[in-house]
């Protein structure tokens, strides 16, 4: 009988919580240090190969049995495709007004801090700007969410499952998922110098739980990984339209 693992890696390992572990150390700690090297820099050039990498993981490890158990399969509900894009396009929004209201336009405001990330001119023709944010959203809505969730929800999740429960399982991916979030916000690079912004960050954070949580749930309730990767994008459009045209519109 066909095993989640590749003939060689299941020599190594066991497709359990170690597993899994194993691979958020692996993933996760590099990722950290390098956005937070990209925000000190403003070179983000490997953010990309790290979506790369992230989404080259599953494909590496898994066996065909193994893909499906993590959802590489067809939606087993397509209503919930749907459902998956307005919960993440409305978290987003949700979270935009969470930001403004708390802090306004401060580098407080995570979508704030985050945007400066986008360098958009200042003084930008409405034209300019909406290609300049087609071209942001449709990379905001194919790399991270494709590597993310093909990760998080996918393979350490799934390998997580299979010795914890999908409860604990989605409570220790999500966590991480939050975690890692906080070299994206949280830890910032302001004026030359890196601080650390206590309250908004444990909000970053817990709302990156939260919204890690709706992707799993769209996961399992769409019966396929693309019902987390769509409401993860849709998030990611929501947040770049903000970005685009409610700080700097």
């Amino acid at each position: 009988m066909e095993e989640e693992l590749k003939p060689f890696w299941r020599k190594i390992f066991n497709f359990d919580w170690k597993f899994g572990l194993f691979l958020i150390l692996l993933i996760c700690i590099p990722r950290f240090a390098l956005v937070l090297q990209a925000n000190q820099t403003a070179n983000y050039s490997w953010l990309g190969l790290i979506m790369l990498i992230s989404a080259i993981v599953p494909f590496l490890f898994l066996s065909k049995k193994g893909r499906r158990k993590i959802g590489l399969k067809k939606p087993e509900n397509f209503n919930w495709v749907i459902i998956a894009l307005v919960i993440g396009l409305v978290f987003s929004i949700s979270l935009y007004y969470l930001g403004v209201g708390l802090y306004g336009n401060s580098f407080e405001n995570w979508y704030y801090y985050i945007g400066k990330s986008y360098n958009i001119p200042a003084g930008i023709d409405g034209e300019g700007k909406l290609i300049l944010f087609s071209i942001m959203a449709l990379t905001g809505m194919t790399f991270s969410p494709i590597g993310e969730e093909l990760f998080f929800r996918g393979i350490v999740h799934s390998s997580m499952a299979t010795s914890l429960g999908d409860r604990k399982a989605s409570l220790i991916d999500s966590s991480a998922f939050a975690l890692v979030h906080i070299s994206h916000f949280g830890l910032v690079f302001v004026n030359q110098e890196w601080r650390f912004l206590l309250v908004p960050t444990i909000i970053w954070v817990l709302s990156m739980f939260c919204v890690s949580i709706l992707f799993y749930i769209c996961r399992k309730r769409s019966g396929s990984i693309l019902g987390a990767i769509l409401c993860h994008a849709a998030f990611n459009l929501g947040m770049i339209y903000c970005i685009f045209y409610q700080i700097n519109g």
